[in-house]
């Protein structure tokens, strides 16, 4: 089995440096040498064989059990190079991925019972894990670093600022937020704005911070955070902005999604969809993060969200691609939970540490090293709802930003 890991990995690391050492002792070095060493080793025989068969479930499963070590570099540094490689997968997983693609729907499946459950499965953690590593605001999604030198509570305020600014969102406005998450963008809205904010989630812990943050700031009477499924809302809105939650819908539903948004937006609404997506087109998720991480989800790409879209009668105004930026947070999120990972393991255990260690650093690598991005879709019901051009978005963000700074009561993140 050593010979046949060595042979594999031989063919598929082209690049990069990894030196390896097998469960029973035969070390070997893969790739051109190029970049900084690496080295890890195999504890166990039966790592090895579960990476062979199931590469991209068994190299998340062995980490997290503590049977494959990086010895030289971290775990960030050894998938860099494994996600580097000129092939997206090696040979001997493809199989694998064909029988993914071939019963992705079914695994894509969110009726409301099971989407309820499949958010739980994350979103319900306690929620002092996500304190580690997040921002003060708590804002679980791809951050908007206007300069390289930003820090992370500052592009999670820019997140903010830039998606309000394509809403153009006005004093006394209806918005709905769907999937709200620790209300952070929903108070934010409330409070710079002035809108009247409907945030909606299917997550129990989410619910009961955000409201408390609502009631802290005195917003009760303007914002509103309710535990319901997208397909449940009533009413009309002005404005409709959805961060992060699509990742959750499934390909099955997207045509359900957006004709329950065009039923839900006015007339002369905006809505704003924020994603993460796939340049690279459709495909399946990858089982570790699908087992582990978020049962249920799946990453679309703009060839399967656009359809959708032009069936429910929604009118694409602008698409906007954030290639970098969730590589960077998701930099910023593994620092800060690598810096207190002692208490994530309080928390929890080792075994689960690991995980989150593993969780971060390959999805670090995935927007870094392959075709995962964001996209920013704006979606109106007519045509001369939004301005012709883009230069509406500086204006407002500077506006915005104005705001911020002269806010009565200054805005305040949580945990200040």
């Amino acid at each position: 089995m050593d010979r046949l890991l060595r042979r594999f990995l031989s063919q598929f690391i082209r690049r990069g440096s990894m030196t390896v050492t097998t469960a029973a002792g035969l070390k070997f070095s893969v790739g051109d040498g190029s970049g900084e060493p690496v080295e890890v080793r195999f504890v166990t025989a039966d790592a090895q064989r579960r990476v062979l068969i199931n590469p991209e479930l068994g190299l998340g499963e062995a980490y997290m059990n503590g049977e494959f070590v990086v010895e030289r570099g971290s775990i960030a540094d050894a998938l860099a190079i494994l996600l580097d490689q000129a092939d997206l997968l090696p040979h001997w997983a493809k199989p694998w991925w064909h029988l993914r693609y071939l019963v992705r729907h079914l695994r894509q499946f969110n009726p409301r019972n099971r989407s309820r459950s499949n958010v739980a499965h994350h979103y319900d953690l306690d929620a002092r894990l996500y304190s580690l590593f997040l921002d003060a605001d708590k804002q679980y999604s791809c951050a908007y670093f206007e300069t390289q030198d930003a820090t992370l509570d500052d592009a999670q305020l820019a997140k903010k600022r830039h998606v309000t600014a394509k809403l153009l969102v006005s004093r006394g406005q209806r918005v709905l937020d769907i999937g709200s998450g620790w209300g952070g963008l929903g108070l934010y809205l409330a409070e710079i704005t002035g809108a009247n904010v409907t945030g909606v989630t299917l997550s129990t812990e989410q619910l009961q911070i955000a409201n408390a943050r609502a009631a802290e700031k005195g917003l009760t009477q303007q914002v509103r955070f309710l535990l319901q499924d997208y397909r449940d809302i009533d009413g009309q809105f002005d404005r409709i902005v959805s961060v992060g939650m699509f990742e959750h819908v499934g390909a099955r539903f997207y045509t359900t999604y957006f004709r329950r948004c065009a039923e839900l937006l006015s007339d002369d609404g905006i809505m704003l969809l924020h994603s993460i997506g796939r340049s690279q087109g459709p495909d399946s998720t990858n089982p570790w993060i699908a087992k582990y991480i978020f049962p249920g989800g799946y990453i679309p790409s703009l060839s399967e969200v656009l359809p959708a879209i032009e069936d429910a009668g929604l009118l694409v105004c602008d698409i906007e691609i954030l290639r970098l930026h969730y590589a960077e947070t998701l930099k910023a999120w593994r620092e800060r939970f690598m810096a207190r990972r002692e208490e994530a393991v309080q928390l929890y255990d080792e075994r689960f540490a690991l995980m989150w260690e593993f969780y971060l650093a390959a999805c670090e690598m995935t927007f870094r090293k392959q075709g995962m991005m964001n996209f920013q879709v704006q979606l109106t019901k007519r045509q001369g709802v939004v301005p012709m051009t883009r230069d509406y978005i500086a204006r407002e963000e500077a506006r915005l930003r104005a705001l911020e700074g002269g806010a009565k009561p200054k805005l305040k993140l949580a945990g200040e």
